[in-house]
């Protein structure tokens, strides 16, 4: 049994036939190759597949491709300019080296937009807070936090 599925997905509007079960990460990166979303821990404890679902930060290993139906989902491909230019944010974390192996990168900084999108000047300790569903395994944070206040501070500009 399969069922009908319409979404918005970095501004194109994608309709497709899918298993009922099928998760939004699979979705995305299955079906529609965008696979800068992640598959890190498969139970939303990695936040490595992180996208934006509405303009709110969302786990797409925690929700059915059908919940998102009618829903505008941004994933990493969709933050960068038409024309390839980086979003403030993204250049952030290449700036200030907020990434060693760039596994967990696309969920930060899609849940980093989140972060600022709720608290345009938003401390180190909110940052912090933010982004304590995602994980990396390489570096102590320390960067990542100062990436997304550069990030806020250049998406203010």
């Amino acid at each position: 049994m399969s069922i009908s599925v319409s979404m918005t997905v970095n501004g194109k509007a994608v309709t497709a036939e899918l298993e009922p079960r099928t998760l939004l990460v699979q979705f995305l990166r299955e079906q529609l190759h965008l696979t800068g979303t992640h598959v890190g821990c498969d139970t939303g404890q990695c936040g490595a597949c992180t996208v934006q679902i509405d303009g709110r930060a969302v786990k797409a290993c925690n929700i059915l491709a059908a919940q998102a139906q009618g829903a505008q989902i941004v994933t990493i491909e969709g933050v960068a300019a038409a024309n390839g230019d980086l979003h403030p944010m993204q250049a952030a974390f290449r700036q200030h080296h907020g990434l060693q192996c760039g596994f967990c990168t696309p969920g930060m900084v899609m849940t980093a937009l989140d972060i600022v999108k709720q608290n345009p000047n938003p401390s180190e300790a909110a940052i912090r807070a933010g982004l304590e569903g995602n994980l990396c395994r390489c570096t102590g944070y320390h960067n990542i936090v100062s990436a997304v206040k550069a990030g806020a501070a250049a998406m203010k500009a």
